[in-house]
């Protein structure tokens, strides 16, 4: 079966397809693409929902591959609502 994998960097991403057989995981489909989490790339999701190594793959899912957040969600909030009233 073909499967996606993505990831992205803020002004460049890199998408591959691999083929691997029915049933397979997240992680064979990885070491077909050559690709592994490491320090920059920290989660994986599939169709952006939370994924590990060990989920089973279905013909033309996407793997996406993950970086940290460099922000707190909450935080980037608060820090745009203090502007905004700042005037």
């Amino acid at each position: 079966m073909r499967v996606e994998l993505v990831r992205a960097w803020p002004h460049r991403c890199e998408q591959v397809f691999v083929e691997v057989p029915a049933f397979a995981t997240v992680d064979a489909a990885m070491q077909a693409a050559g690709w592994a989490l490491d320090a920059e790339f920290v989660a994986l999701s599939v169709y952006s929902i939370s994924a590990t190594p060990q989920t089973v793959l279905h013909e033309g899912d996407r793997i996406e591959l993950l970086r940290p957040l460099r922000l707190d969600p909450k935080q980037a909030r608060r820090k745009r609502a203090e502007g905004f009233r700042r005037g």
